[in-house]
């Protein structure tokens, strides 16, 4: 295997919990979760780990600045922007969607941490507006890093082909692996370290915003990508993906009576908290699976929380969980 530049800060390996109360309630199989939401890192998350090896290239391609984008309430962007802040770097955040009067969860973080909030009111516009931020960037010397959205590029991925390790070295038995998937680094790296470490289950991703059809083609074109890091490239096709769209019609970040009824079940039956966008909605699709019954009683599911739990605190979602 290639040497693979990483920084070690992330709290790992991250625990594993039985979720008894929650399986008894719902009836079904066994149930446990990887608890991604305690890496350390800005409250924890899924990208955690994969800003161990993008700031590592950073570092390496001497960058004095990182900039990324995201939705106002980001949960990458608040992570970038506390990386930036531990080893030193400038952070610019491109956020898309209207700015509150008063910041509150994430974006109140990012400001703590000494982003530099760029707005853009239509997401169509966030593309060019990054593109022009970070050109500015460098014209002015500032050595930018570009932090791809959601961490997601091959180097982004790796975060999560080495958390499959890391899982199977606690030897705990899934038959599935159910977690939430957007921009599709956690699902490419998850899909390239069950083939590179051996895991036998199946993972599965459910769609936060995005098509299956969408989703199967760059999982498996940002696995392949991402495997030649070992240093052999490994074909994936769509056929390796496994993923589910049927719980994200109602649009990024709307909150449906499915996402409130999963955060309540999690917080109520095992004291454990979602975040009404990703999470709750993932949470939310392995519910109503269980309930089709999907997977078998004598199966385990393992399901895999990615964090964001600051957008709890979020104005727009404080008051519409409780409803």
């Amino acid at each position: 295997m290639k040497t693979i530049s990483r920084l070690r800060f992330a709290h790992l390996p991250t625990p594993i919990e039985e979720l008894p109360r929650l399986s008894s309630t719902l009836g079904g199989p066994r149930l446990m979760v990887k608890r991604d939401d305690q890496t350390g890192l800005a409250f924890g998350g899924n990208k955690t780990r994969k800003l161990e090896f993008l700031v590592a290239e950073a570092q390496e391609q001497g960058a004095k600045m990182l900039i990324s984008a995201g939705a106002i309430q980001s949960n990458h962007c608040r992570q970038t922007a506390a990386a930036a802040a531990k080893f030193g770097f400038e952070c610019v955040l491109v956020l898309t969607g209207q700015l509150p009067e008063q910041a509150s969860a994430n974006l109140l973080l990012d400001e703590l941490f000494g982003a530099k909030i760029v707005n853009v009111a239509d997401r169509a516009d966030r593309d060019h507006v990054l593109k022009e931020t970070f050109d500015k960037a460098a014209s002015e010397g500032k050595k930018p890093y570009l932090v791809p959205y959601g961490g997601s590029s091959p180097t982004g991925a790796l975060g999560y082909a080495f958390a499959m390790e890391e899982f199977m070295k606690q030897n705990i038995h899934a038959d599935w692996i159910v977690f939430g998937t957007s921009s599709g680094g956690t699902h490419a790296g998850l899909v390239l370290g069950q083939r590179v470490f051996g895991f036998k289950g199946r993972v599965l991703g459910i769609s936060i915003d995005e098509s299956e059809e969408w989703l199967k083609e760059h999982v498996s074109r940002l696995a392949s990508d991402a495997s030649e890091k070992f240093g052999e490239r490994i074909e994936f096709t769509s056929a390796d993906v496994l993923a589910n769209a049927d719980y994200c019609r109602a649009g990024y970040g709307v909150l449906t009576d499915a996402e409130r009824e999963a955060v309540k079940l999690f917080a109520s039956k095992e004291g454990l908290l979602l975040d009404p966008v990703y999470t709750g909605r993932a949470a939310a699709g392995l519910i109503d699976l269980v309930r089709k019954g999907f997977f078998q009683k004598g199966e385990t599911v393992l399901f895999w929380h990615t964090g964001g739990q600051p957008a709890v605190f979020a104005e727009k979602y404080q008051f519409d969980l409780l409803k």
